[in-house]
């Protein structure tokens, strides 16, 4: 097959979706790489992937450049006759299959990881944009050889009742999977002088990932003389409406009460030198950050979410808190500081369920699985 992968940034292709292109690669599969120009898309070239540029401003709203950019996939679509294009990303998704259609091509996957800003912001103009962006999903994404991919039963819901896509064409995988290889546990303790107890939250730097709650549960524990040492691991995602200031962080950093770490490459290293996983996050597909932390054999606090809930389950593996609420996250952490015991038996908890169901050899079969069922369909 020849398959073109459509994404919003070369960043995400590099990070979730590697293993997947290369296990296409690794059966005889053309693969093609679209999206917008960034530092990762030479990275890719560099791994013997082939990687497309789009002209494509993910902040954009002006009407005459969309219709450019759509136009300019027909046209690339028609010159290389895919036999499947997947998006990611509800843009992706949606401006790709709509290109797709117009070049005549077999077979459209989309996998949309939660509902992104314009279903979850109260925002004036994200409350304009619903009713536009959801005629346009239900145009671009059903169809006889059409999927739709969610990561989670909540969001498989909220499309079911709202219609956008007949429920037959909806396939259910959890997120871009961890290789729970690399994603391990420490061998044990280093024997290293006696440190502070760490708390990371690694997520890209939106505040509906819960950066205020966060922010404000290290200050309520720093305030009690806890010895802790919170960190912050990913960079402002400035294509994102919802994107944190480097400011507010730096000044976050500069009172003493976060440590940022910015992009960090060696994620397993890192999560290995910590002591807990945190993300309060308002709403998510499958986070990636809790599944590569759950795989290293860490204790997680996250929110009572669609897609955070799928990966910890209270007090099994983890503690859930209501989102928005920084009191009962900083009461989450606390416990987690008090109780070694309790960390090691949520760690090992939460170990056991990676490998069980986010292992990315399981995501990445029931994915190509998707694309052999659309390609041996009927016209």
């Amino acid at each position: 097959m020849k398959i073109i992968l459509f994404a919003n940034t070369d960043w995400y292709l590099f990070n979730f979706r590697r293993s997947l292109i290369s296990a296409l690669r690794k059966q005889g599969h053309d693969v093609l790489l679209v999206s917008p120009p960034g530092p990762y898309g030479k990275r890719l070239e560099e791994l013997g992937f082939r990687w497309q540029p789009a002209p494509m401003e993910r902040r954009s709203l002006n009407p005459l450049r969309e219709l450019l950019l759509v136009l300019w996939l027909r046209s690339l679509f028609g010159h290389e006759g895919p036999d499947i294009v997947h998006g990611f990303t509800i843009k992706c998704a949606v401006y790709g299959s709509l290109a797709a259609r117009l070049a005549g091509v077999h077979a459209r996957v989309n996998a949309v990881a939660g509902m992104g800003y314009v279903f979850t912001s109260k925002d004036l103009k994200a409350r304009l944009l619903r009713p536009v962006v959801s005629a346009l999903m239900r145009f671009a994404l059903d169809g006889h050889t059409a999927r739709l991919i969610l990561q989670n039963p909540d969001d498989v819901r909220l499309f079911a009742a709202s219609r956008l896509v007949d429920p037959k064409r909806v396939r259910l995988i959890p997120g871009s999977g961890v290789d729970c290889i690399r994603f391990a546990p420490a061998d044990g303790p280093d024997g290293s002088t006696p440190r502070k107890f760490r708390v990371l939250l690694p997520a890209r730097l939106l505040w509906d990932k819960g950066l205020a709650e966060y922010v404000e549960a290290a200050r309520q524990l720093l305030r009690q003389r806890r010895q802790i040492q919170f960190l912050i691991a990913g960079e402002p995602d400035a294509g994102n409406p919802a994107a944190a200031p480097t400011s507010v962080l730096s000044e976050w950093v500069r009172e003493g009460i976060v440590e940022w770490l910015g992009q960090v490459e060696d994620m397993p290293g890192l999560y290995r030198s910590v002591d807990c996983v945190v993300l309060p996050s308002y709403r998510e597909g499958l986070p990636k950050g809790l599944i590569e932390a759950a795989a290293c054999g860490l204790p997680l606090v996250t929110t009572d979410v669609p897609g955070c809930r799928e990966v910890v389950t209270h007090c099994v593996d983890g503690l859930l808190v209501p989102a928005r609420d920084a009191a009962s996250l900083a009461d989450a952490i606390a416990r987690l500081h008090d109780s070694a015991s309790l960390r090691a038996k949520y760690g090992a908890a939460a170990r056991a369920k990676a490998l069980a169901q986010f292992d990315e050899q399981i995501v990445i079969a029931s994915t190509i699985a998707v694309y052999d069922e659309l390609v041996n369909a009927a016209p």
